[in-house]
């Protein structure tokens, strides 16, 4: 277990959790929790096996990788160099791309089911006339939770345009990023000094934080949306 007591130091860092926290999040006491960062106790299987909930990394990666070396390192897909096939629908009669609706209640099945074509096809679709988006560029609406980038209200339709090429990005601007452990969260993004993917969201009563480019699936880039909650 040479790398866990670094690894988890690291994993709770990146969630700006402070060690009471992390304990909380794991069901453990503060003493134990303290033990396994100074590597004076190892945890049980169950206690492991928690560790892979919360932080969403796998045994091996826990145990034997270091993390945080492992996160700077620039991912393929970031690169642009890994062509990620996504699944979309077209009308039958004129071959135009549908755009497909996630509502939140389907926001955690996207999650697992974002490169599935039959859980894609599955979900509500239409046609989008506004002359502001291109016919050549992949649009989805994805409804959002919270308050965390008001003005834009809870429930409100965020449209966006797909984004193949990571370094591409425009720093600074909305984006859904669909992440292996939070799901779809709706922020603005920045990178660090340390190559990680820094989320900030509008709303000041919410903290800013930074995940490593390999917990991203996919980043739409938010170019409208929709509210039906009029002041």
């Amino acid at each position: 277990m040479h790398h866990l007591s670094s690894n988890i130091i690291y994993l709770r860092q990146l969630k700006n959790w402070s060690q009471r926290q992390a304990a909380g999040q794991l069901q453990i006491t503060i003493s134990t929790y303290r033990k396994w960062e100074k590597g004076q106790s190892q945890p049980k299987l169950s206690s492991l096996e928690k560790l892979i909930e919360v932080y969403k990394r796998t045994i091996d990666e826990l145990l034997y990788i270091d993390l945080q070396k492992a996160d700077k390192e620039t991912p393929e897909h970031l690169r642009g160099e890994k062509i990620r096939i996504l699944p979309i629908v077209v009308d039958e009669q004129s071959d135009a791309e549908h755009v497909s609706l996630v509502p939140v209640k389907a926001a955690a099945g996207y999650t697992a089911g974002y490169a599935d074509a039959e859980f894609i096809a599955d979900l509500p679709r239409f046609s989008l006339p506004f002359a502001e988006l291109s016919q050549h560029q992949t649009y989805r609406v994805f409804q959002i939770e919270g308050d965390s980038m008001l003005p834009i209200k809870h429930g409100s339709y965020i449209i966006c345009e797909y984004t193949q090429n990571w370094e591409q990005l425009k720093w600074g601007d909305p984006h859904i990023v669909i992440t292996r452990d939070e799901g779809v969260v709706f922020k603005r993004l920045h990178q660090t000094e340390d190559k990680l993917l820094e989320l900030r969201s509008d709303n000041p009563m919410f903290d800013t934080y930074c995940m490593p480019w390999q917990n991203v699936m996919e980043i739409w880039r938010a170019r409208g949306f929709v509210c039906f909650e009029l002041d």
